[in-house]
């Protein structure tokens, strides 16, 4: 006896489900993202035969000194970017997904990562976006040539899985998720119920079997996860391709990461022969950095267990409008107004009539507190027309009094500016402290305690 279908209103936000149709989700507060999906109810028989399978399942607590993690195994990808990323390399039995704006790289890294796991690994690759002569055709772009590779171009999530347990491949990637399609379901490909389906389906196969998925997603015109944020939750780990298609570098973060931190970064170029690793980013981020060139400061950030170097560029002119303009790219928009309003307020820089803009070099995006002091020396050293000086790095916190708070990783930082070259170090002075008994040749490390005393060490 088949259960009776329900209609109900779902949020592809977050899943939120409501009896009628609203406006504004009442989960998540976001408007116009209530969508109509149909849920069959389990019947009398369903139910009880779902119970029953629960009291003969075999699955009993087990206590957690008692449970080995000694046959944990990773697959490295030959990407030492990427297993920075994923913590170590690819987790057997693990669901990743692996998304980002079209046309950034994700199937490509995943054909060149099949081309080095490969050599010893049985890969099934799922496509659904398109045909096999297409995929041939980008593999032999890349040179991936692996025999062990095998194509499967299919949409039907039911069909893959009992392909998967035949085939018994030691990989499976498929591309993408949103082409996927269950058909016990009326929706269509794509709609919040046929994603989170085919999610399970695939998280059940890939825990049942041993066998580690990657799952290629699409993002929203936001530049979020397409599909409904259980999408996230149902998977060990999300990867997220940032970057400007019209720019060569590609910053591959972790939003999630059952595995690993989610602090780490991976840098790529793209290029004709597809993704290539940046093994020292801080010296591709300054190449073709300008001297004696007002408006540009460098920083050092932290991303995981990296510093990382980065050129930030400020521009202060005079503006035509009424209401002056206040534009940044790489960095966030409401932190720039709290720059401004500290500069004006505490340390006597006027941008009140100015348009102002910031721009991070490279297509990095920074949030990182460490930032604020570079944003405010390139504003400044645009306001003074006064260049700062090219051998040197400033990183540290801005309070709203106007002094600088220090920040943590002080000496890696200053380590990471010595070996590019720089020899003076800028920061904040109480950060001082926490760099006693430590040697740092050829560099010399200057503390200021506000906003003034920083500008007159950097020029």
């Amino acid at each position: 006896m088949a259960g009776k279908v329900k209609l109900l209103y779902q949020c592809t936000q977050c899943g939120f489900e409501s009896p009628k149709w609203a406006g504004k989700c009442p989960g998540c507060g976001q408007w116009n993202t209530l969508v109509e999906i149909a849920k069959e109810t389990l019947s009398s028989p369903q139910r009880n035969a779902a119970a029953t399978r629960a009291l003969n399942s075999t699955a009993r607590p087990t206590p957690i000194n008692e449970i080995s993690t000694d046959d944990e195994h990773r697959y490295h990808t030959g990407l030492s970017e990427l297993d920075r990323v994923l913590g170590g390399g690819i987790v057997k039995g693990s669901l990743v997904l692996v998304s980002g704006d079209p046309g950034i790289g994700k199937s490509t890294i995943l054909l060149q990562i099949c081309e080095y796991l490969g050599q010893g690994l049985r890969i099934l690759y799922v496509s659904g976006e398109e045909s096999a002569r297409q995929i041939k055709l980008r593999a032999s772009r890349l040179g991936v040539q692996s025999p062990n590779l095998k194509i499967l171009t299919e949409t039907d999530v039911q069909y893959v899985v009992e392909q998967i347990r035949s085939e018994s491949p030691d990989l499976v990637m498929i591309d993408s998720i949103q082409t996927m399609n269950h058909t016990d379901l009326t929706s269509s490909p794509g709609s919040v119920t046929q994603v989170r389906e085919c999610t399970n389906a695939m998280m059940r196969c890939a825990k049942s079997l041993d066998i580690p998925i990657i799952v290629v997603g699409h993002v929203n015109k936001d530049g979020a996860v397409a599909g409904p944020k259980v999408l996230e939750h149902i998977v060990d780990a999300v990867l997220l391709f940032e970057g400007d298609r019209q720019m060569t570098y590609r910053i591959l973060r972790a939003v999630k990461n059952r595995y690993g931190s989610t602090n780490e970064i991976g840098v790529f170029d793209m290029g004709d022969q597809g993704l290539r690793q940046v093994e020292n980013p801080s010296s591709a981020m300054l190449s073709g950095r300008p001297k004696d060139a007002s408006g540009t400061c460098v920083t050092a950030v932290m991303e995981g267990s990296r510093p990382l170097l980065a050129e930030i560029q400020g521009l202060a002119t005079t503006s035509g409008l009424g209401t002056p303009r206040r534009m940044s790219t790489g960095f966030d928009h409401n932190r720039l107004a709290l720059i401004l309003a500290v500069l004006e307020k505490r340390a006597g820089f006027y941008f009140s009539n100015l348009d102002t803009y910031v721009n991070v070099i490279g297509g990095l995006r920074l949030d990182e507190p460490a930032v604020d002091l570079a944003v405010a020396m390139a504003l400044i050293s645009s306001l003074k027309d006064t260049p700062v000086r090219e051998d040197t790095v400033v990183f540290g916190e801005l309070g709203l009094a106007g002094e600088l708070r220090s920040v943590g990783h002080s000496d890696q930082r200053i380590y990471e500016a010595g070996r590019l070259g720089f020899t003076r170090c800028i920061l904040p002075y109480h950060g001082l402290k926490g760099l006693s008994g430590k040697s740092f040749a050829g560099i010399e490390v200057i503390g200021a305690r506000n906003i003034r005393q920083a500008f007159e060490a950097a020029t």
